[in-house]
């Protein structure tokens, strides 16, 4: 609108444009309404939660809950712009609810159809108020039960040009299913119930945390949680998270709490990635549900309507809390979380495979059982046991090296069971395909275990401490080995050579299109440099961020390169074991951090319980 000179007039817009407008920053999708209810739900007490979508939100949302509810007079005030009973003063500092803004309701209401009916527990009646499209009706009464029900309907029907952008009802249930989840994980003292086109999605009873993390997890197996505390200051980290082997293609099962509120906060999902990076598979995102309680003058929660995104007075101190405090729990010797395979899904697994390079000389089909050692009883006297039936076992360095005569071929010996041994991987009873390695616990559970993907892990914590303690021992080659590549490998190795040379390899240009290896780390023994040089240089030439100058991009990339000697020098699948190595290596892997998975994050063991066997054969 202009004036008759054409100067633009400046209007007061009317409160329902107002309304609308301020709507589509809190009431993006049906999933944020459903997100603001819930949370007004928890703030107003209730001990339990009954929330029914039609269509994913679009048609219908029905927030049923036992709360404090409401009178006729702070009914009529929830549905008007910036009232709200939840603060306490004008600061905006201490802020112990989840909703402060008192933009939910008339956010709605300015979008939608909206419906409140709330009855106070010690009232004989309930109260509704109506609004359509930021046009407020009069309180009236109504049948109710103490507690308030929210009724949405009609989704965007005041603002056509939103609506027509929704997802389908199917992407729409989906976002509205993750609000609820990390919701109750936030309460689970409060009962949960959720319904989708009347269909039973959740039921959670009022439980414990660990209980309620489990639930919303889906990870119901006690193996494969990993509980998570630590402390910095005034921060304190808390929760629960899945071994490295359990991950997801997305990060949405990353359940992040800050004070109690669910958030989605970029810089505790990047301390969360940095703390999983050297022990899970490149791509994937973990599984943790955290907790982490801060001052409340320390975090700034009104960055957005939405509150799910914070500032923080000390960014650095929250991301060390978390890196340090999930590295604790991580780094756990096998046995103690892993993951159970769902054997009828593992068809739709990813493709991506990890190298295992072959032992040329073995025979990858054959299958071996050694005989057990003797217990103490039976043992003659002054005989020693096997390692891994005792305290000390065989040096991790000696495995490679240990090339006692076994038989090629197919093998099956028969022999006596092995004694149990209260162990967490239990005792070797065979090795399968010259590459599983076949034990059983003392509960009769049965575990398999990779043994190219398990030593491949524990020679990885082996050269990373020397390598953090500047002690990798290198071993001169009696003749050097010359390595043929392509120029740019050549000059990108080349680069690096004072960082290779702390990994003790050592090498020096010969000619343009070849390098010369005069020492290789003497924890890989006889490995041929020339596979894993190519290797490394390939590595190297694709990473854009390793640059030799900068120091911190080059120790960044050092765990990598471990990770790749590592796999060279790792016992080698087809490698046929004996039963003193097979359980020497069990032993290794329960006393060495980050073995449940390899450096490539896969995992090293899985177990079956007897009751993953009777389902497995329909016994159950």
């Amino acid at each position: 609108m202009s004036s008759g000179n054409g100067q633009p007039v400046i209007r007061r817009l009317s409160e329902q444009v107002v309304n609308r407008i301020a709507a589509g920053e809190v009431i993006e999708r049906p999933a944020a309404a459903l997100k603001e209810l819930v949370e007004n739900a928890i703030d107003s007490g209730a001990r339990r939660i009954h929330i029914r979508l039609d269509r994913g939100g679009i048609d219908r949302i029905d927030v049923t809950d036992d709360g404090c509810g409401m009178s006729p007079e702070d009914l009529r005030l929830a549905v008007e712009r910036h009232c709200t009973s939840k603060l306490r003063d004008e600061t905006l500092v201490r802020i112990s609810t989840l909703g402060f803004r008192g933009e939910a309701l008339p956010s709605i209401g300015a979008a939608a159809r909206l419906t409140v009916m709330s009855r106070l527990h010690d009232s004989d009646s309930a109260w509704s108020i109506r609004v359509e499209g930021g046009v407020v009706g009069d309180v009236e009464p109504c049948a109710g039960p103490p507690g308030t029900r929210v009724l949405v309907e009609d989704m965007f029907f005041a603002t056509p040009a939103r609506r027509k952008f929704l997802k389908s009802p199917r992407v729409e249930s989906s976002h509205a299913e993750n609000v609820v989840r990390r919701l109750a994980l936030s309460v689970p003292h409060i009962a949960f119930r959720l319904e989708f086109d009347q269909r039973l999605i959740l039921d959670l009873p009022a439980q414990d945390m660990a209980a309620r993390v489990a639930a919303i997890l889906e990870s119901g197996h006690a193996d494969g949680l990993l509980p998570v505390e630590g402390q910095r200051g005034d921060l304190k980290l808390s929760g629960f998270i899945c071994a490295p082997s359990v991950h997801r293609a997305t990060a949405n099962g990353q359940m992040l709490l800050v004070n109690g509120r669910p958030v989605v906060d970029p810089v505790l999902r990047t301390a969360v990635r940095v703390a999983y990076r050297n022990v899970m598979e490149h791509g994937r995102h973990a599984v943790v549900a955290l907790s982490l309680d801060i001052p409340p003058e320390q975090v700034d929660v009104n960055v957005h309507p939405a509150k799910t995104e914070l500032r923080y007075a000390d960014s650095a101190a929250v991301r060390a809390l978390v890196i340090g405090s999930l590295g604790r729990a991580l780094g756990t010797g096998a046995g103690v979380a892993g993951v159970r395979p769902d054997l009828l899904q593992s068809r739709g697994a990813s493709s991506a495979r990890i190298w295992y390079p072959p032992e040329r000389s073995a025979d990858a089909a054959g299958i071996s059982t050694r005989l057990a050692a003797p217990s103490p009883a039976s043992a003659p006297q002054g005989a020693a046991l096997p390692p891994g039936f005792a305290e000390s076992t065989l040096p991790l360095s000696a495995l490679p090296a240990a090339r006692k005569a076994v038989p090629d071929g197919p093998e099956t010996v028969v022999a006596d069971a092995a004694p149990a041994i209260d162990h967490p991987l239990g005792a070797a009873v065979a090795q399968v395909l010259g590459t599983y390695i076949v034990s059983q616990t003392a509960d009769g559970a049965l575990v398999l275990v990779d043994q190219h993907a398990a030593h491949e892990r524990l020679t990885h914590e082996i050269l990373r401490e020397q390598y953090l303690g500047g002690e990798i021992r290198a071993q001169r080659l009696l003749l050097p080995e010359v390595v043929d590549l392509p120029a740019r490998q050549v000059e990108v190795l080349l680069s690096f050579g004072p960082g290779l040379a702390r990994l003790g390899i050592e090498i020096e240009p010969f000619g343009g299109t070849a390098v010369l290896v005069r020492t290789m780390p003497a924890l890989l023994g006889k490995e041929n440099p020339v596979g894993m040089l190519r290797d490394l240089a390939e590595e190297l030439e694709a990473d854009d961020l390793a640059t030799p100058a900068q120091a911190d991009a080059l120790d960044a990339r050092m765990d990598a390169i471990i990770a790749r000697m590592a796999c060279h020098g790792s016992v080698r699948a087809g490698r046929k074991l004996t039963h003193e190595e097979m359980n020497a290596l069990l032993r290794d892997m329960e006393r060495t951090p980050r073995s449940g998975t390899c450096s490539h994050g896969r995992p090293t063991w899985l177990k079956l319980e007897k009751a993953d066997l009777e389902r497995m054969f329909g016994r159950r």
